[in-house]
This record gives structure tokens, C-alpha cells and sequence, in this order.
């Protein structure tokens, strides 16, 4: 009687799972379409992904994981909140309803599902994604890679050889090793300096921490897993002055071998009149003088020290881009315009911050600022020994500078001018104050 009661349970139990997984997410219908969405970019042979998520074995071994890494918002990686600021481009955000497609697999023990349900399988094709650039740019060597120690961050000066200067509607960053380039964050270098770094290091490039080593002339963009080349907003567009350098800062990630890279740039001139030139501004902590590195000290053993800076709009124009700016001890980060009429509006508000995930947050409408509205930067940082990722044990003060065990806390920001209205042909250019 015992046996038989078991056995009957057992079977009712066995049911009972099967009929809650009938109503379940399936891998075939629902989750391989998310995993090809907000995935596979990274996830994917050759890529900086540790492992692959381009088949049902591949997702089934890692359910929980995939539903745990969602849920806690750690991946994809997107900094910005979706609450406070923006909207950006190109976010890297499951929603809310995809997020719980994926837990909902997970504790159903992840069903395979028909295979007929299947989406299309997902195309990686090696074709620039804006058509073939008008000038492909790349690193005037390749670098190569140690594949033991830690992280390395160096600057690749990459002449334009521009006969006349252009206007620039579009860069695409292309790693060359896309197993090791974590990121790449590019500027504008226009007197060279960078030059004299570059030839002061004996391998390809310079050793940076986190900057360019000089004070670039202007922002362009970069490039991160999962992020798309757009272009810039009609009738805009970026100048490049004849001769001028693009400086291309590579975080590399080593693999455990040795690996080269060579990464390149695809350019896309603009083949319309320009009316507005996408120019570059900072918010930084005060500065002693205008040539003087800002005032920042984070004293030993603080936890939650707090930086602010501002910069008052001089004239009327519209914000495009944001690239928040910190080294390891950053705690948050936040950018918002307070305006003459005493509105505020937050324009990026980064909780967490993680200096492996830096980039450029594009708005999706740029946002207007009036003459006198002021760009409040209000960060935090963590100088204690609870802060892993603090080089510094015991923690000593902390001063602006490049090096590692330095700090920096900068929002770069791209805007164009409200009555600044071109019409000039290509490529000519007028000069602005």
C-alpha cells in the first residue's frame, strides 16, 4: 500500500511538472530571440564573451545564470538609469517582460520547445554596418598583447592625412581582436601633442590610465560590445581640421595568451551642407586657472566622498552625447542641467559606477540649453579599504592625475549651437569662438 502511494505520487508530481511547463517560455519560441537580441554580439566565437550562447545547449547550461545576471541588471552591461535621464541610443536593456522570460525558463528547467518555433538563425556578417567608408583608418602598427597580468589601457595616435579639412557625419570603431578589445574611447588631437608620447614608448601606441594623456581637442565617440555606429543627427556633424589625429584609447583584456590587435576606423564625410558643428565641452571639478588640472582630493579612508563641479552655458544649444568620466574609486556619477526658469532635469545618473564599462550615452532627442543653464557634475567616490578595487592599502590621499592610483571625474559633452546655421558647402568650415 506504502509503495503503490509513492508510486502515485510520484507519477502526480511528475504531471504536475510537466502540465506548469506546457504554459513555460520554450528556448525555440521565446528565449533564443532575447539571447539573439541582447546577447550573441558578445556571446559568440572570437568575441570578449567567456562563453557562447548560440545554441540551446549553450543556454541551457547557464538558465539560472542567464535569469540571476538579468534580474540583478549586471548584464548586459548598461550603466545609465532608465528611470533618471536620458533616453539614450543603442541601451542595453532587456525589459521588463523579457527579463522575466528568462527567470520564468530557468525555474521550469529550461524546455527546449519545438524547434519550429525557431527565429531565423542571427547573421554576423564582417560588412561595415553603414555601408563602406569613405576613409578606413587604422593603428600604424599592430600592438601586441602579453597574454599574463593585468589590464592595459594605451593610445593609438592614428593620423587622418586629410589634404583639407572634412566634416565627418559618422565613425565606426572595428576592433581588430575583438577577443581582446574590451572598449575604445576616441578624441580629437589637433597640435599633435600626442605625438611626442607616442614616440617617447618603445612599443606601438603609449601606456595610459583611463585618458589620453593630453588634453584632447574634442570627443568622438567609441566603441563597446554592443554598440552600433549611428550617425550623427541630421545636419550635423563632426570637423575634422585638415592633418588633425584621431587619439584611440584601447582597454585591452588579456586571455591568458599572447594575442595582437590591429583595430581600424571607417569615416563617413558628410555629402550635404552642414548647419551645425557638433563641438566639445567639459564639466569638471573647479580649476586654479584655465591651463591647471582641477581641484580634487579624496582623502584616505573615505568612503562616500563627494565631488561636484559646474559649467554655466554662455549661449543657447542643444546637448547630443554625454561620456562620463571616473578611475576606480567612483562610486556614482550624475550630470544635470538647472536652468534659468529654475527647472532641473537629470541628463545621466549612473548609481553603480564601473570604470570597465565606460562609453558615450547618446540622447535619443538632443536636449535644449538655454543661455545660462547650468551643467552640475555631482560624484562619489570610495577611498577606503572596503573598496576592492582600491590600489592603495592602507588608502593614502588621492589627487587628480592619470595614473592609476590617480583620480579624474569628468563629464565630456558633445553639443551643437542654436544659432550657429552653416549652409556652407562641403568641406568648407567657419571658425566659432
Amino acid at each position: 500500500m506504502e509503495r503503490w502511494l509513492a508510486a502515485l505520487l510520484l507519477v502526480g508530481g511528475l504531471g504536475a511538472a510537466r502540465s506548469a511547463e506546457v504554459g513555460a517560455p520554450t528556448y525555440f519560441r521565446d528565449v533564443e530571440r532575447i539571447l539573439q537580441k541582447h546577447c550573441q554580439e558578445c556571446h559568440r566565437a572570437g568575441q570578449i564573451a567567456p562563453f557562447p550562447l548560440l545554441t540551446y545547449e549553450h543556454a541551457r547550461k547557464r538558465a539560472s545564470d542567464l535569469a540571476r545576471v538579468v534580474e540583478t541588471r549586471s548584464m548586459p552591461p548598461w550603466s545609465a538609469s532608465t528611470k533618471e535621464g536620458g533616453p539614450f541610443r543603442d541601451a542595453r536593456m532587456l525589459s521588463d517582460e523579457e527579463v522575466a522570460t528568462l527567470a520564468a525558463w530557468a525555474r521550469a528547467r529550461a524546455p527546449r520547445g519545438d524547434v519550429k518555433d525557431a527565429p531565423a538563425p542571427k547573421r554576423w556578417d564582417s560588412v561595415w554596418p553603414l555601408g563602406q567608408p569613405d576613409v578606413v583608418l587604422s593603428m600604424p602598427e599592430p600592438f601586441a598583447l602579453g597574454g599574463d597580468g593585468d589590464d592595459e589601457y594605451r593610445v593609438f595616435v592614428i593620423p587622418t592625412g586629410l589634404a583639407e579639412g572634412r566634416w565627418v557625419t559618422a565613425i565606426d570603431y572595428r576592433p581588430g581582436n575583438p577577443r581582446v578589445v574590451h572598449h575604445v574611447i576616441a578624441a580629437l588631437d589637433t597640435k599633435k601633442l600626442a605625438r611626442i608620447l607616442d614616440k617617447a614608448d618603445p612599443l606601438p601606441g603609449y601606456r595610459v590610465f583611463g585618458g589620453f594623456g593630453v588634453f584632447p581637442g574634442g570627443a568622438l565617440g567609441g566603441w563597446s560590445p554592443g554598440k552600433f555606429p549611428v550617425p550623427a543627427p541630421e545636419g550635423t556633424a563632426y570637423y575634422l581640421p585638415a592633418d588633425s589625429d584621431i587619439l584611440l584609447q584601447v582597454h585591452y583584456h588579456k586571455t591568458g595568451k599572447p594575442e595582437t590587435d590591429a583595430s581600424v576606423l571607417g569615416l563617413y564625410f558628410s555629402r550635404t551642407a552642414v548647419d551645425k558643428e557638433l563641438r566639445g565641452k567639459t564639466v569638471t571639478p573647479p580649476r586654479p586657472g584655465p591651463l591647471e588640472a582641477p581641484r580634487l582630493l579624496i582623502p584616505a579612508g573615505k568612503q562616500n566622498q563627494e565631488v561636484a563641479g559646474a559649467l554655466e552655458i554662455d549661449e543657447n544649444m542643444h546637448l547630443v552625447s554625454v561620456t562620463p568620466h571616473m578611475h576606480w574609486l567612483g562610486k556614482d556619477f550624475l550630470l544635470r542641467a538647472r536652468r534659468p526658469d529654475g527647472r532641473t532635469q537629470t541628463l545621466i545618473k549612473i548609481g553603480r559606477w564601473d570604470f570597465n564599462w565606460q562609453g558615450t550615452y547618446e540622447f535619443v532627442t538632443p536636449v535644449a540649453l538655454p543661455k545660462g543653464t547650468q551643467i552640475e557634475l555631482i560624484a562619489h567616490f570610495d577611498n577606503s579599504e572596503s573598496n576592492i578595487h582600491n590600489a592603495r592599502k592602507p588608502p593614502l590621499d588621492v589627487r587628480w592625475g592619470e595614473r592609476a592610483y590617480d583620480e579624474m571625474c569628468i563629464g565630456f559633452l558633445n553639443v551643437t549651437y542654436d544659432d550657429e546655421h552653416r549652409g556652407n558647402s562641403v568641406p568648407g568650415r567657419v571658425e566659432k569662438d
